[in-house]
């Protein structure tokens, strides 16, 4: 037959038309699309047109849709009666003008054809799709070709379904058109009485019909003679009813099918006189079912029916095969007496829902041993009771189950790292990480876990413990408690950290159990009664950095390959974080070790008191750029300092100690102001090529003799970039002491203008330094944090001047900082009034000019 047949082209819209939205296409495309990790999937019945009849993803065409098979990847995928592979569709000359290409729906196709069951002809295309490109490989195309005789099967049981509705249309048109015929046998007289519906079905015409049994004989073919006469003289004998069907040779050489039931009547002695009867032509509904019969053995896929009394009334071959059971040893018996495991199984339920509902059913469903199987099931309800397709999907279920387990164990390894590695980012220590490592473990890999980290002295120390009962967690930890100084050479987690490896023990009490000395120790471990257990190191970068052993109780599996590999995975991304964050620590430490070596504690001069403060950031090795000073001039003038270098480690924690160096160098030297120390130390940064940014203010406390008497004291500052000095005076004004323009920080222009800046202050008054971290990060804007450190700055200004710096960090940073915080204050107070000589320390010219 051509593939424009019409014959085959009017089938194929009746397969379309009972294809579409069928539910088992529905789930082989999203099976397609889920296996395949493709967007799209869909199966096409093709004739002259492509009709979609099961769709997944988010497909251009929707159900039900037709499209011109020309104009279709599907229509090339037809052509080429193989598997039509497409990884980038634009540029595909097979494809490219194709108009789901050219819109831009389909970047990427992997296509592949439904045969019928002679392999003849293409009656559909399964494929998988995406807008973008993607290379299939060719374990994608043998997938997609796996799923190909499902999907064919599902088209031939519509098609099946089809043949079996247009031939039962077809029976009762001709029996309304053509009726039954009837015959009256008169068993005294040997007449046999025709109705012109019957001569018809035999080929007689009236003229040439004899009336006699002879006549009947001529036209009964032989081989079916003897039957029919049997079953017509045992009616006779015992006065009963028969039926029986047979065939009719008709001079022309055509043979028909005859129905033909009756009764004999019996005369007053019982004894038959007549036989009455009707007979109808079923050649039609003969060669349906034949053809029925044809396609059912020829389906890839079982099939079966039953009556309503749960017989078998129909077993095909392939039904044969998966049910391990002959025709002869199926048919005529019970379902659930020859498979007495579906009784009360998901098998019983579906079937008795679709009998008394009246509604198909779909389901998978396991079958226990001599089967042990899992089976994907369409069951449909009929007039003579229920018709099955199945077909076993065990490898299919099995392959879901593995890839199901492996993006299980994928998400727990991302989950339980991501909470291990937040708890230790967010400063909550290791313990807490190790909790949150055993919280995710239990119950998901086993039914208790011990967690242990290394001391820095290469001992071993368990740390957490948990239990998927709440009321063995006590013991677990009590046990995680004792347990180390209890194991022997032999125990499975020395080996563990011995080898490197997962070391799986199948018997617990055997390995661990019978070395355990009699107390505590033993008690806790008979109460926990482990059955199977996994031990490992947790290692990263060839340093093991602690160990995780997981049970599991009797009633539980013990750990398979794939639980293995998740247990492995978690293990070296935990090592790894813990690995980092130790590292990240000593890093930390050690630059804030240098940090503090390179601050000093300040100077107490008799006018005032000088407190001094460094926290380092919260972050591991966020530290080293952050720095204060405070010093004596040789004249007795005190400076003050505050700097930030750019950088957050220890290469800014060294270029902080040379600025910080060079700075007192330069002060000391000249006993030079803030703006000159500033402009030299800018000229020093280039100079020695110290390649450093940083921020810098400095302020020197002086006085005149007049100042002097009057208990003054002037505060002589100016600002490289940084952020602006406070002023609390003694009647409790916060004054903010920022320029309308700000200063270049150090080290981008060694000629860059500097400014100097003068207040005069009375006894009381109170001067803080300060660095960014205090008052800028990411919850906090500088110009906010400013502000709300003037407002802190006056409300608790009357505090003793450590407890004041003390309570602002407190306040404003309560946990704990992104950045560095440095920190310098200065309270002036009164007493008595020193007389320094003319020129003596501190003084100044009284028309020394304060800007340049």
């Amino acid at each position: 037959m051509s593939p424009l047949d019409p014959d085959r082209l009017t089938a194929a819209r009746r397969v379309a038309a009972t294809a579409v939205g069928s539910p088992g296409l529905q789930r082989l495309t999203d099976l397609a699309a889920t296996l395949l990790r493709a967007p799209s999937a869909g199966v096409a019945v093709v004739g002259d047109v492509q009709t979609i009849a099961g769709v997944s993803g988010t497909p251009r065409r929707t159900i039900g849709s037709e499209d011109s098979l020309t104009n279709t990847l599907g229509g090339v995928t037809v052509a080429a009666r193989a598997p039509l592979v497409v990884t980038d569709a634009p540029t595909d000359p097979r494809v490219a003008d194709l108009p789901a290409v050219r819109e831009g729906h389909v970047g990427s196709y992997l296509g592949v054809p439904l045969f019928d069951p002679a392999r003849q002809h293409v009656v559909g295309v399964l494929s998988v799709f995406g807008p973008g490109p993607r290379s299939w490989s060719e374990g994608d195309v043998a997938l997609l070709s796996q799923l190909a005789p499902q999907a064919a099967s599902e088209l031939e049981l519509a098609a099946l379904t089809t043949e079996f509705e247009v031939s039962r249309l077809r029976w009762g048109l001709a029996i309304d058109a053509a009726g039954i015929g009837s015959f009256d046998w008169d068993l005294t007289t040997g007449k046999l009485s025709w109705d012109d519906r019957l001569l018809e079905l035999f080929g007689y015409e009236r003229d040439d019909f004899t009336g006699t049994m002879e006549a009947f004989d001529a036209r009964v073919h032989p081989d079916d003679a003897e039957r029919v006469r049997e079953a017509l003289q045992t009616a006779i004998d015992v006065c009963a009813e028969f039926e029986v069907e047979y065939r009719v040779q008709l001079p022309s050489g055509e043979t028909r099918w005859v129905q033909a039931r009756g009764r004999a009547l019996p005369d007053e002695r019982d004894l038959a006189v007549r036989l009455l009867g009707a007979a109808y032509d079923t050649t039609e509904q003969r060669h349906g079912e034949t053809r029925l019969a044809r396609v059912l053995e020829s389906m890839p896929a079982a099939f079966f029916s039953v009556d309503r009394n749960w017989t078998f009334s129909y077993v095909n071959g392939g039904a044969e095969e998966l049910l391990g059971a002959t025709r002869e040893q199926l048919l005529g018996g019970n379902v659930w007496e020859l498979f007495p495991a579906s009784v009360g199984s998901e098998f019983e339920i579906h079937y008795r829902q679709a009998m008394t509902s009246g509604e198909p059913v779909a389901f998978d469903a396991w079958y226990p041993p001599p089967l042990d199987a899992w089976y994907e099931v369409r069951a449909w309800p009929t007039p003579e009771g229920l018709s099955v397709y199945f077909s076993e999907v065990t490898e299919r279920y099995r392959t879901e189950q593995a890839a199901r387990r492996r993006a299980e164990g994928l998400a727990l390894v991302a989950r339980v790292s991501d909470a291990v590695a937040a708890a230790l980012v967010e400063g909550r220590g290791a313990w807490a990480a190790m909790q949150e490592l055993t919280l995710g473990v239990v119950p998901a890999l086993g039914d208790w876990v011990i967690v242990s980290l290394m001391e820095e002295g290469g001992r071993l120390h368990d740390v957490a413990s948990w239990h998927r009962d709440p009321a063995l967690r006590p013991m677990a930890a009590r046990y995680a408690e004792l347990r180390l100084a209890a194991l022997t050479s032999t125990a499975p987690l020395v080996a563990a950290l011995a080898s490197g490896r997962v070391i799986e023990v199948p018997d617990v009490p055997e390995a661990v159990g019978r070395t355990l000395p009699p107390g505590p120790v033993r008690d806790a471990f008979d109460a926990l009664a482990p059955a199977t257990a996994v031990a490992l190191g947790l290692t990263a970068h060839g340093r093991t950095v602690g160990a995780m052993s997981i049970y599991r109780s009797a009633d539980r599996d013990p750990m398979d390959g794939e639980d293995v590999v998740v247990v492995q995975q978690l293990a070296d991304r935990v090592a790894l974080a813990l690995d980092s964050v130790a590292l990240h620590e000593q890093q930390r430490r050690m630059a804030e070790d240098l940090q503090r070596s390179l601050l000093t504690d300040p100077p107490q001069p008799d006018r005032a008191e000088i407190a001094v403060r460094y926290f380092p950031a919260v972050q591991a090795a966020q530290v080293g750029g952050d720095w204060y000073d405070a010093f004596l001039q040789p004249d007795g003038t005190t400076i003050l300092a505050i700097g930030d270098v750019v950088g957050h480690d220890t290469k800014a924690a060294a270029a902080m100690g040379q600025l910080r160096g060079l700075l007192r160098g330069i002060a000391w030297r000249s006993a030079a102001g803030p703006m000159e120390v500033l402009r030299d130390l800018d000229g020093a940064i280039e100079g020695l090529q110290l390649r450093t940014l940083a921020t810098a203010a400095v302020a020197r406390l002086e006085w005149t003799g007049a100042e002097l008497e009057r208990g003054e004291t002037r505060l002589r500052w100016s600002n490289a970039g940084h952020p602006p000095l406070l002023v609390r005076h003694a009647d409790g004004k916060v004054e903010v002491l920022a320029t309308e323009r700000a200063d270049l920080m150090l080290g981008v222009a060694p000629d860059a203008i500097r400014r100097e800046h003068a207040v005069v202050l009375d006894a009381g008054a109170t001067v803080l330094l300060y660095t960014d971290g205090l008052v800028e990060g990411r919850d906090l804007p500088l110009d906010d944090g400013v502000d709300r450190l003037a407002g802190l700055f006056a409300e608790l200004g009357e505090l003793p001047l450590g407890e004041l710096v003390d309570q602002v960090v407190a306040r404003l940073r309560p946990q704990g900082s992104e950045d560095d915080v440095a920190l310098v204050a200065v309270r002036l107070h009164g007493g008595d009034v020193q007389r320094w000589p003319e020129g003596g320390p501190g003084t100044v010219p009284a028309s020394l000019p304060l800007t340049d």
